[in-house]
């Protein structure tokens, strides 16, 4: 029986490697554009119409991918932060991440475009295209600031939360305030950005993204035994040989990366970061092997089969992502609310 058990587990990810791909697949042949498959086939064989060819090449293709990438940070971010925290409620707004790539982002859109208020004159105008970078840099700093504010006395979990919680709350506070007082100006930008859209999201977006994503895959495998020893007291993995504040230290930075890089280029994206790991923890079961790979897997499986959902439930229309994602995964956390709380 435990050999059956075994031998299933480790199809699992399998299992999840061909969800993604037919979500995939799924995501690229279906769209508010009525596109039967042939016409999508000979797009991606590159005989289609002008026409077709943007559709496919220009949108769907580089949104879905993009799509895939930013789920598969916001999961493995959560999961990171879920066992440096020992919080399994935890996810990348813990670190103020969320909360602090919306502030930069706000303040950036207030001031792209400056008027002359005595002759309405444009003093400077500073390109939309910098807003994935500036929302990054907002999300990395307010991680940082967590960091150095939990670092007296020792950066522990609990310290580490509550000073996460703290300074999330002001940085929202201050972003609701400028919103209150802007007026209409790019509010309708920004409230897209809020939701968590990949509308219009393109191949500049993918590969603003990749150097992130290689960067956090080259340290995983060197984490995988660091990260399931930090779950455990420090002392007991001070036991072990393990340099609890050294790698708790890098497990943030990888984890405030990951997350800071996609909510720059989507917004908050919320639940996935919550939600995934736990069930790719219950997938993986007591072997951990492929826990991490489950996370990724899923991850991105979600983000884009919402995204799908959100385009096409009420085409021509669009959901964005972030609100599909909430609205599926609230029911969750409710549960593990009940399971924790």
């Amino acid at each position: 029986m435990r050999e059956y058990e075994t031998t299933a587990r480790s199809w699992r990810p399998w299992l999840m490697l061909a969800g993604l791909l037919t979500a995939v697949t799924l995501a690229v042949f279906l769209g508010a554009a009525g596109l039967t498959a042939g016409e999508v086939w000979t797009a991606l064989m590159g005989e289609g119409d002008r026409r077709t060819d943007t559709i496919i090449s220009h949108i769907r293709l580089p949104r879905v991918l993009t799509g895939m990438v930013i789920g598969l940070h916001f999961a493995l971010s959560g999961a990171l932060l879920q066992a440096v925290t020992r919080n399994p409620l935890a996810d990348p707004t813990i670190l103020g991440v969320s909360q602090g790539a919306t502030l930069a982002v706000m303040i950036f859109l207030l001031i792209t475009v400056y008027w002359d208020s005595t002759d309405g004159s444009i003093l400077f105008a500073i390109p939309v295209e910098y807003l994935s970078l500036v929302g990054c840099a907002g999300g990395l700093v307010a991680g940082l600031a967590v960091f150095l504010l939990s670092m007296r006395g020792g950066l522990s979990p609990m310290r580490l939360t509550l000073m996460g919680i703290a300074l999330g709350a002001v940085l929202h506070a201050l972003a609701l305030g400028i919103l209150a007082g802007w007026g209409s100006t790019r509010v309708e930008s920004l409230l897209m950005w809020m939701s968590g859209s990949l509308y219009a999201r393109g191949w500049q977006h993918l590969l603003y993204l990749l150097p992130w994503t290689v960067l956090a895959f080259g340290c995983l495998p060197l984490l995988r035994r660091p990260i399931g020893l930090l779950q455990l007291d420090d002392a007991a993995a001070a036991s072990f040989g393990l340099s609890v504040q050294a790698y708790r230290s890098l497990v943030l930075a990888v984890a405030a990366g990951l997350a800071a890089s996609a909510v720059g280029v989507v917004g908050p994206v919320g639940f996935v970061g919550l939600v995934v790991p736990h069930l790719a923890r219950f997938l993986a079961g007591p072997d951990g092997r492929f826990y991490l790979a489950m996370v990724a897997l899923l991850g991105a499986g979600l983000t884009v089969g919402a995204d799908l959902l959100g385009r096409t439930i009420m085409a021509p229309g669009e959901v964005p992502v972030g609100v599909v994602t909430t609205l599926l995964g609230a029911p969750f956390f409710l549960f593990l609310l009940r399971r924790y709380g």
